[in-house]
């Protein structure tokens, strides 16, 4: 079949979506169909470039190219799904969550203005129409179907995106904490300084680039941390396999997340994962004490959750293991199968 994936660019952004988008294209080209990635540049700002961004989507033809019929279309997330196409399916990746479950939290946008408040409704009504006119809906977690579910009343598939390709190993189970990913507040990095201020002897490694590195950067040298923190920046896969390989264990706690690679790849590399109540995503797969640990969201209750790790390695191990067997059961020939069905 001839397949085109949509997916928006932010450019200079490269996270786990682009990854998916990326990889789906990929395999879904090594298993003889012909595939295509066709990306548009996002901005969400000012308020009005949301519904611009979605129009152009929405104007694009790409029901055939060159002459020749495109068989399917497979749409990702916001705005990307707003495209017309006669067998479009969506494997959501999330919807616009500023206009969503964010709105009117500390990771709020819209405002209450008049316009903030009417940009959002329609919103809403562009995600009811165009996700609603799909001939199939998946989504990358039991988190995002819920999402849909509740805010649309959409029903989705749930189909895992594999983690990417890289040098999955275990050497040790060293001396420090990893943390990956895009460094944002909603991350909450933050929450992994404070606990390292609380326990002299917790080490941690921050590989990712973002927008908010220079604060933390800050709030580790404010929090006495030099030395005991390390902020890697981008990694290349290389560097990034070898920290997975060496790390006592990996934290990630965003909040409410999509879905998160990281527990996966972490536990591809056999370590544990400490995340927490409110993570969302990382929840379908950390399992308290049997692939890692889940606590309270607060520095005191993830510093004795890192403690205890790093004075039980033997059980740090076994969940690490018991993760990998999870994260080896999401395959892409289970997810293309399901997204092709």
């Amino acid at each position: 079949m001839r397949i085109v994936i949509t997916h928006p660019q932010v450019p200079f952004a490269h996270g786990g979506a682009e990854v998916l988008a990326e990889r789906l294209t990929e395999e879904l080209n090594a298993r003889g169909h012909e595939a295509a990635l066709v990306t548009v540049p996002f901005k969400w700002y000012p308020r009005p470039r949301v519904l611009e961004s979605a129009f152009v989507w929405r104007m694009l033809d790409l029901e055939e190219v060159e002459g020749r019929k495109v068989d399917l279309l497979i749409a990702t997330k916001f705005p990307s799904y707003a495209v017309r196409h006669p067998r479009k399916r969506v494997w959501l990746v999330h919807q616009f969550r500023q206009a969503y479950d964010l709105d009117r939290t500390a990771l709020a946008e819209f405002g209450e203005s008049a316009v903030d408040r009417a940009t959002r409704r329609k919103i809403h009504e562009l995600d009811r129409r165009t996700l609603g006119e799909a001939e199939r809906l998946f989504a990358i977690s039991g988190n995002v179907a819920d999402r849909l579910r509740d805010s649309l009343g959409l029903e989705a598939e749930v189909v895992l995106p594999p983690p990417q390709p890289l040098d999955y190993r275990f050497e040790e189970l060293g001396d420090f904490v990893l943390s990956v990913g895009r460094l944002d507040l909603a991350k909450r990095v933050d929450l992994l300084l404070d606990a390292a201020a609380a326990d002299p002897a917790l080490k941690v490694v921050v590989a990712g680039a973002g927008p908010d590195r220079d604060r933390l950067e800050i709030v580790a040298q404010s929090r006495g941390l030099n030395g005991r923190v390390r902020f890697a920046g981008r990694v290349d896969a290389e560097e990034l396999a070898e920290l997975y390989a060496r790390c006592g264990a990996v934290f990630y706690a965003p909040v409410d997340e999509d879905f998160g690679m990281v527990p996966y790849e972490a536990f591809l590399a056999g370590k544990p994962v400490v995340t927490t109540t409110d993570a969302g995503g990382p929840l379908d797969v950390v399992v308290d004490r049997k692939t890692g640990l889940v606590t309270e969201p607060r520095p005191e209750a993830l510093g004795a959750a890192l403690r205890y790790l790093r004075e039980h390695p033997d059980e740090g191990r076994a969940w690490g293991s018991a993760g990998k067997t999870a994260a080896e059961r999401v395959t892409w020939d289970a997810a293309i199968d399901r997204l092709l069905s």
